[in-house]
């Protein structure tokens, strides 16, 4: 019960900074010109902007989380706890993914207030590792929970990507993306898995899907004529997942089916948003929003059960 507390107040903060971070994004895009055109030149006022609202947000979600989940529980030293188990790592898979989106809006936050790209990819790492990890400041003082080094290194290794790639190619190359599709299995468990489909885009893990997108005209050479959109994709993902670490023969008194957990691997291709050019702002703003999000393709799967198995069209 207590894993799937902690489970829940995980997911509930992923959501609200998934919503900060779209705030923020249309804060930048509203404000900023084509960061080709930027020059590196620091304005003050931008940047003072950047520094305390990312303040306000981080005391803000410090106090909310303490006042909203660990007011009058027991404290204690601070700890670890073991959830590397969980979900068949897909909690992992998604603490990673998403701050490394975060790490990429810091990035353009910054470059916009005219800091150079080394200076925005070093403190923008810093940014993205810090907005997911605040949780685990005050969990590792609680009694009940403990600090998760596995989080902690999915935390680390989104803003490791996007840094390590940004100071060497200046360009992302390779991203982090998501997706997802409505499965039966939260119906078996609502409280867990989502009790509507808003709730099951974050909490129904058998239908997220976790992805490593790779540009395929940036490693060909900037001689190549493949278009520089097309992207090829390995995805990660699960099925038969009911419970944190192991599925429940029942749920208040309701007999649930079997179902075996199985991992899924997946083989596509993807579009990278970011590099399809227009001169239209509003494309260019929807493009930038949901580069994280994974384009429908047909697509090869693989996973114990059922060996190969071949989708028209995949999400």
């Amino acid at each position: 019960m207590a894993e799937s507390f902690n489970r829940e107040r995980h997911q509930s903060i992923q959501v609200k900074l998934l919503i900060i971070m779209l705030l923020l994004v249309v804060f930048h895009q509203a404000n900023s010109q084509n960061q080709e055109l930027q020059q590196d030149t620091l304005n003050k006022k931008r940047l003072n902007v950047i520094v305390y609202t990312g303040a306000g947000l981080y005391a803000s979600t410090l106090t909310l989380l303490y006042f909203g989940w660990y007011d009058g529980k027991p404290m204690t030293s601070f700890h670890f706890f073991n959830d590397n188990n969980n979900d068949l790592q897909l909690d992992k898979c998604g603490h990673a993914t998403t701050a490394y989106t975060f790490t990429g809006y810091a990035y353009n936050w910054l470059r916009w207030a005219g800091l150079n790209n080394n200076k925005s990819t070093v403190y923008g790492g810093l940014m993205g590792f810090a907005s997911m990890s605040v949780i685990e400041i005050l969990d590792g003082f609680s009694v009940e929970y403990g600090a998760s080094w596995g989080d902690l290194l999915a935390n680390a290794s989104g803003p490791a990507l996007f840094v390590s790639q940004q100071l060497t190619w200046k360009e992302q190359r390779m991203r982090l993306k998501f997706s997802y599709h409505p499965t039966h299995y939260a119906q078996y468990n609502p409280v867990l898995l989502g009790e509507d489909d808003l709730q099951r885009i974050i909490k129904d893990y058998n239908g997220n899907t976790f992805w490593l997108s790779a540009n395929i005209n940036a490693f060909l050479g900037s001689e190549s004529r493949f278009p520089k959109w097309v992207n090829v994709a390995v995805g990660y993902g699960g099925r038969g997942i009911l419970g944190v670490t192991s599925n429940p023969a029942e749920i208040d008194g309701r007999p649930i089916p079997h179902f075996d957990r199985v991992r899924r691997y997946y083989l596509t291709l993807d579009i990278d948003l970011t590099r399809i050019k227009t001169r239209s702002k509003a494309l260019k703003f929807v493009f930038s929003t949901l580069s994280f999000v994974k384009v429908p393709f047909p697509t090869l799967e693989y996973n114990s059960q059922d060996n190969l198995v071949f989708h028209w069209l995949y999400f």
